[in-house]
């Protein structure tokens, strides 16, 4: 597994940073193209959890 590190901007100053773990930078392009539109949510290293909708990053 690879770890892939997403970085949603909501503005110039404000993102939220995500990573995931999978096998190729192929299958995360995917993932990230299959989730527009649409509401994710994920918890950070933090804890702190996020729930945000992907057209409006």
């Amino acid at each position: 597994m690879k770890e892939f590190k997403i970085t949603y901007f909501f503005d110039e100053v404000h993102y939220v940073r995500r990573f995931i773990f999978i096998e190729s930078q192929q299958e995360a392009e995917k993932l990230v193209k299959n989730e527009r539109d649409q509401y994710i949510s994920f918890t950070d290293s933090r804890g702190i959890y996020h729930e945000l909708h992907t057209k409006h990053v």
